[in-house]
């Protein structure tokens, strides 16, 4: 029995796909730094699910530091070879202290969003955009609802 155990075991991490994301961004006295690994579960060659993490940090000299961490919950699914939609739930909690000079007060915050999106897969690889359909101007860490994503997994 137990090595009927085994062989499931086995066979459970050759559908397991690992990836995720690297940012460097800086100039001026700005600088960013981002992780962002994550790991799907493909059950076939259409559907496939996930989970990652995320974790940021935002300097701008003299005006504020943030730190922003969480996870998310993705979901895959390849109507033909070529073609992938995704949805993708993400939770992150947002810190950002301001300069006192500022009189800014300080935010704690968590920002939900939930990504659709669409893009040309090519193997391991995949590029396209997506959409926030949560997207909330005022508290949301990024610039934009729609945005462009590379995706690669090993």
């Amino acid at each position: 029995m137990s090595l009927k155990a085994q062989d499931d075991s086995f066979k459970f991490w050759d559908h397991v796909r690992f990836g995720g994301g690297l940012g460097l961004s800086f100039g001026d006295g700005f600088f960013s730094g981002t992780i962002a690994p994550s790991a799907i579960y493909e059950f076939n060659d259409q559907v496939a699910l996930g989970v990652g993490l995320n974790g940021t940090y935002n300097s701008l000299k003299n005006t504020y530091k943030s730190t922003i961490v969480g996870g998310s919950i993705l979901s895959l699914f390849n109507v033909i070879p070529e073609l992938q939609f995704s949805a993708e739930f993400e939770e992150l909690n947002v810190s950002r202290k301001y300069d006192t000079a500022f009189a800014i007060e300080d935010e704690n915050y968590w920002y939900p969003a939930l990504f659709l999106g669409a893009g040309y897969r090519n193997q391991n690889f995949t590029m396209g955009i997506r959409y926030d359909v949560l997207y909330d101007s005022n508290r949301s860490i990024y610039a934009n609802a729609w945005m462009p994503f590379v995706r690669v997994y090993f």
